[in-house]
């Protein structure tokens, strides 16, 4: 397994991290699950053993379930001071005025939380899942970098937002001496490339670490390209120009084919190609998946394949920052 630097720090990760939305089957609300609990953890272990050692989650997954799962098994399989352990807070974990947001009350009541599920002492990388419009940025960078003053995190990163905001954040911190984030995780692959014109620019500028989420962008790339529209290719069908990402997905299958590897394989690929990018959320339902993604570690595509998967791409809407 290859490790980087995450960002402009001298912590280092595996080029793959291992993505935990799926853990947690319930129906309470959160983002819901649909991988149990013994299949979790054997991905899990298997990562471990293969050298991952990035792991991400969030509260909000399965209402705390996911950060359950992966804390058992982390006690259970890994070793809790080479392993990096990111989670997210923002959406709501309960009902009433102050549930949702990153008011202070909220970040600080909801780090706690999130350390009892994890059943850990600090969390490695604390990420706020989205901008709150309704609380001053100067409150919310002021409490994160409480919660690292008292070893509660480590370090702080952001996801899915515009660059500006980024850039005002920890301009915030910055000016009053606080932490600041380093990383990003925000939607990038082949058919929603729209973080290469302003917020990419920003983070190689600024060294700012990169762990995009959706390689297969939630399972387009993977469908056939002639899919009938009704079948979706994918959830996110609205905010995709499908007729102009057909092309792409139709070259994703021909690539995929002459190379002799599967389309998801071909979509991370292209991915681990960019050198701006640190280490992709790689999600995974079976041992069998994240066993084909660690195989594309080792695929390279020439700049002329690159190229010609690149090539049909339109501008989409931005969406995913609230």
């Amino acid at each position: 397994m290859e490790y980087v630097n995450l960002g402009n720090t001298g912590l280092k990760v595996s080029r793959l991290c291992v993505g935990c939305m799926g853990f947690g089957v319930m129906d309470k609300g959160g983002i819901p699950g649909k991988t149990g609990e013994k299949e979790a953890r054997e991905i899990i272990k298997y990562a471990l053993d293969q050298g991952i050692n990035f792991f991400d989650t969030a509260n909000y997954y399965s209402m705390g379930v996911s950060e359950e799962i992966l804390g058992r098994a982390i006690r259970d399989f890994g070793n809790r001071d080479e392993v990096v352990i990111a989670t997210k807070l923002y959406y709501p974990m309960h009902g009433g005025a102050n549930a949702k947001g990153l008011s202070r009350k909220a970040i600080f009541t909801e780090v706690e939380n999130s350390l009892k599920r994890l059943q850990m002492d600090y969390i490695d990388l604390y990420i706020i899942h989205r901008i709150d419009y309704m609380t001053p940025l100067e409150e919310v960078m002021e409490a994160l970098n409480d919660l690292v003053r008292l070893g509660k995190v480590r370090y702080i990163g952001a996801s899915s937002m515009y660059a500006w905001q980024f850039v005002k954040a920890n301009a915030i911190a910055r000016q009053n001496g606080w932490a600041q984030f380093i990383s990003m995780q925000d939607t990038y692959n082949l058919v929603y490339r729209e973080e290469e014109k302003e917020m990419y620019p920003m983070c190689i500028d600024q060294k700012i670490a990169i762990t995009p989420y959706s390689p297969v962008a939630h399972g387009v790339l993977v469908k056939p390209h002639d899919a009938p529209r009704t079948d979706g290719i994918g959830k996110l069908q609205n905010e995709y120009v499908l007729e102009h990402d057909r092309e792409i997905v139709r070259r994703v299958e021909e690539l995929a084919a002459k190379k002799g590897i599967s389309k998801s394989q071909l979509a991370l690929a292209w991915m681990l190609n960019k050198p701006h990018i640190t280490a992709p959320l790689v999600g995974s339902s079976k041992v069998g998946y994240l066993e084909e993604a660690i195989k594309a570690l080792d695929i390279k595509l020439t700049e002329e394949e690159m190229n010609y998967l690149e090539e049909p791409y339109v501008p989409h809407a931005q969406y995913g920052f609230r």
